[in-house]
């Protein structure tokens, strides 16, 4: 595999590279404060570069998932890339595409796509421990033909300005724990459905939203998938959905690499640019390597999710190194802009703090950690080997 852009996405890549630092990232002030997003969105439909990871059928660009990858690097690059561009809502509109009926698709789905509504997707708790998602205590029960709905979720992200939430409750009482949790979708403006406050993470409001559900009714074809299959589709859902923030996390990454390195050339102390500053230099050294390492580790787990395999092993080494890697050169990043980069003169300090919260969202790095390596040695206690060159 090649780190290179294959020809056939470079000149599409470039159109969505031009459009987020010729215009996204220099309207991020604006869009910090709610304004913008409307005329971005438009300017991204009128250029062809609107929804490019949908189906062409629903209205998308119809891009295969290996050309997106590639796209989504770039379109990384901004907080606000995936709202101007329109794929924002890709995950939940792949999985309404897959497991949704037709009454769920012909409500959501198109909508969703042209950028007319927002999704949500309900997981977390704040009472129980989210690495171990069998524990959720959110519960549903079937009342002749409605489901009924209590509990308690948080970090449902964009529920404030969201149509629906999808949440996974438990449903099954006798079933193991895998198969005792489904999806179903609640419009946010039924009865008992509250939102509590939106959660501040480091400061930054981002709609993490709490939400209390107090018999929350909602028809029983608001079922997503099979009951009991909700562990399913959220994996469905997670995995390639990791795939796309490495990607992105490798955009931020280029930005802050690209801002380091102008100003080592910009900055003079001590009578001499900064770059020529040999622990300068080493700033320098170590983000290209933490780049290009996670770099090839998310484009071999993007092959390997393409070519249909489980790649859990490989999803989760990337979230983990991801992560890391986004911290580390951010952080670098901030240290040679010295003062200035804590301040918001530079977009660094608001990156700094997304990068924090990278390594808790979808999964915190010490489940994905025990998971790969247990996954890893499960292959030698069966007698086999982990050989890397035949993976």
């Amino acid at each position: 595999m090649s780190f290179a852009v294959p020809d056939r996405v470079r000149p599409l890549r470039d159109a969505v590279y031009a459009f987020m630092t010729e215009r996204v990232e220099p309207a991020e002030h604006l869009l910090h404060e709610g304004e913008a997003l409307r005329e971005l969105q438009e300017e991204a439909k009128k250029e062809g570069l609107w929804a490019l990871g949908h189906p062409k059928e629903l209205g998308g660009g119809g891009l295969p998932f290996l050309d997106y990858v590639y796209v989504n690097e770039v379109q990384g690059r901004s907080e606000y890339g995936q709202l101007a561009l329109g794929t924002y809502t890709l995950q939940d509109s792949l999985m309404l595409y897959e497991h949704g009926t037709d009454e769920q698709r012909e409500r959501y789905l198109r909508p969703l796509v042209r950028g007319e509504i927002s999704p949500s997707f309900a997981m977390t708790e704040p009472a129980v421990s989210s690495s171990d998602p069998t524990q959720l205590a959110t519960r549903a029960v079937l009342d002749g033909g409605e489901w009924v709905i209590n509990g308690h979720k948080w970090f449902t992200t964009g529920a404030s300005r969201a149509a629906y939430t999808t949440v996974m409750c438990r449903t099954e009482d006798d079933a193991p724990p895998h198969l005792a949790f489904s999806m179903i979708l609640v419009p946010t403006d039924t009865p008992g459905y509250t939102i509590v406050r939106d959660t501040p993470v480091l400061g930054l409001d981002g709609s993490h939203c709490e939400v209390r559900y107090e018999d929350v009714r909602v028809p029983a074809g608001n079922l997503l998938g099979p009951r009991g299959q909700g562990f399913v589709i959220a994996q469905r859902r997670l995995g390639p959905g990791r795939v796309f923030h490495c990607m992105r996390w490798l955009g931020q990454a280029q930005r802050a690499f690209d801002l380091m390195c102008r100003r080592l050339h910009e900055r003079t102390a001590f009578g001499e640019p900064l770059a020529r500053k040999q622990l300068m230099r080493q700033h320098v050294f170590d983000s290209y390597a933490e780049i290009q390492a996670a770099r090839l580790l998310t484009l071999r787990a993007a092959e390997a999710v393409d070519a249909g395999g489980d790649a859990r092993v490989e999803i989760g080494a990337i979230k983990v190194v991801g992560a890391r890697m986004l911290h580390n050169v951010i952080d670098r990043a901030i240290q040679v802009y010295g003062a200035a980069g804590l301040t918001p003169d530079t977009p660094l300090d608001r990156m700094y703090r997304h990068a924090r919260a990278a390594r808790i969202y979808d999964g915190p790095d010490e489940v994905h950690v025990d998971s790969v390596g247990r996954r890893i040695l499960g292959e030698y206690a069966g007698g086999g080997n982990w050989e890397f060159g035949l993976r």
